[in-house]
């Protein structure tokens, strides 16, 4: 009798084998978005070659993902626009390169996401790890752990592996949303074991002392937490929501109280928790730059070009919807305001729909929220991390869109048939 051959074919082999080099790909590209030290950084070459390798091997995009390719894509012709206006145009086609490029990583993630959901679970435990390894960076060198360490700091603030603590502080939200997340749904003996990463990303988020990141981190909690209070009709879930958010909150409240003992610490955290600082108030900080950037968009509809802001007034427009009419001219905010609308709306209608991605919808977009609300007072439009969270909520609107068109095709079960009409 012979042998019955459990082989798998040749082709399920080589299909199995290609599935696995694309998502260790995407996991590589994912953790190197936590070490941006200049532009282009490593994230920026790697993506690129990965997008055009995928690009070559059939890279679909979604119909329902079609607004966010052509409103990116938009907001950057308004940039190149807005070059026109400039008479020395220094480093500008980088800036504006980098930019197209990142429009196109959103429209990459929201196409592989679309086809492939099982990358979401990927995708966050590459940002997770990259989130605590930067961590570990920028507390070490806040606390020159070792001889030069002090190059993972700026301005005395952890900085981690990023040019500015102010973006090292929010990129960290996301996995420190989801690891909460996790918290609050996961079981009970896997808590010490996402309380540790966590604590250390929640460390890293102090530690930048960037007020905007704290905000951000507390307003994507409350909003996480009220989205799962709501989502579950269950007494019992939402008793142990609220027992493990409070949990939580008595953690971290513990730990700080801890930190702050340290010496140096509670000076600086009393100074950056000061609501307005000098370069905020001063006679041309941030809030008058403000006010005279807003007048200047009204005399020049084509934006002024590309970081001009800056060299005239000695800083940057440090608020992304002045960021847009100086930089992408009025063709470029009127895109970026659609789409931040659109991609708030959409998302809100899916976001506690009972869906395998939902988890993932449900993180990304609490925090691609605070991110927008962060950008009301620093520019965010470079920030890698923005660019994975719209195309991750993208993804979950191509994904939800195919899943209703399955529903509508379906055919409808046949009608039963009365037992007295049978003979």
């Amino acid at each position: 009798m012979s042998a019955v051959s459990h082989e798998l074919p040749p082709g399920a082999v080589n299909a199995k084998l290609i599935a696995l080099i694309a998502s260790s790909a995407v996991f590589f590209g994912i953790f190197l978005s936590g070490f941006v030290i200049d532009e282009p950084a490593p994230y920026d070459l790697f993506m690129v070659g990965l997008i055009a390798v995928w690009a070559l091997f059939g890279l679909r995009i979604s119909r329902a993902a079609t607004p966010l390719l052509v409103l990116l894509v938009t907001m950057n012709i308004g940039g190149m626009i807005a070059m026109t206006q400039m008479s020395d145009l220094a480093n500008t086609p980088l800036y504006l390169a980098v930019s197209m490029f990142l429009a196109f990583t959103a429209v990459f993630f929201a196409s592989v996401t679309a086809v492939q959901p099982s990358l979401y679970r990927l995708i966050f435990i590459a940002y997770v790890v990259s989130a605590v390894l930067t961590s570990l960076l920028g507390i070490a060198g806040y606390f020159h752990a070792f001889p030069g360490a002090e190059i993972f700091t700026k301005y005395d603030r952890a900085a981690g592996a990023f040019q500015d603590p102010n973006v090292f502080g929010p990129f960290l939200v996301l996995p420190g949303i989801y690891l909460f997340y996790l918290l609050l749904t996961g079981s009970i003996a896997r808590m010490p074991l996402l309380a540790v990463p966590l604590l250390i990303i929640t460390a890293g988020i102090f530690f930048s002392f960037s007020r905007g990141a704290w905000g951000m981190f507390a307003v994507s909690a409350v909003l996480l937490t009220g989205s799962l209070f709501l989502q579950s009709a269950s007494g019992r879930f939402r008793l142990r929501v609220v027992v493990m958010t409070i949990a939580a909150v008595a953690l971290l409240v513990i730990a700080m109280i801890i930190i702050l003992q340290l010496p140096g610490v509670a000076e600086m955290f009393s100074s950056r928790a000061q609501l307005e600082q000098s370069y905020d108030t001063a006679r041309l900080g941030r809030f008058a730059r403000y006010a005279i950037g807003f007048q200047m968009a009204l005399e020049h509809p084509f934006g002024i070009g590309p970081l001009v802001f800056g060299t005239i007034f000695g800083e940057d427009t440090h608020d992304i919807w002045l960021k847009m009419l100086m930089d992408y001219g009025w063709l470029g905010f009127v895109s970026f305001l659609a789409l931040t609308l659109w991609t708030i709306a959409a998302g809100f209608r899916i976001l506690l729909r009972d869906r395998p991605w939902q988890p993932y919808l449900l993180c990304a977009y609490v925090a691609f929220i605070g991110n927008i609300g962060l950008g009301t007072f620093i520019d965010i439009d470079h920030w890698r991390h923005v660019y994975l969270l719209l195309g991750m909520i993208w993804g979950a609107i191509a994904l939800e869109y195919r899943h209703q068109k399955e529903l509508r095709l379906a055919p409808a079960p046949a009608a039963a048939v009365p037992i007295s009409s049978i003979r």
